[in-house]
């Protein structure tokens, strides 16, 4: 089942969307989870926090989707 955030403006970073879907707790838990490369992008492994993320796209970090829309 995947789950979807809505975000208000064209794109939204990466750590920021993982807190909103619930997926890290704080922006801390997000780069550790980041930085260690269990976060996915569309199906690549992303190591940046900051990396932009649009509608459209899909993160996927320990077995959840989350897809992203305006």
């Amino acid at each position: 089942m995947m789950e979807i955030i809505q975000i208000r403006d064209d794109y939204i970073k990466l750590g920021q969307a993982m807190k909103l879907a619930g997926l890290a707790d704080s922006g801390v838990d997000a780069k550790a989870e980041i930085q260690e490369g269990l976060v996915k992008v569309n199906g690549e492994t992303v190591l940046q926090r900051g990396k932009k993320v649009y509608a459209g796209d899909v993160i996927e970090f320990d077995g959840k989707l989350v897809r992203v829309e305006n």
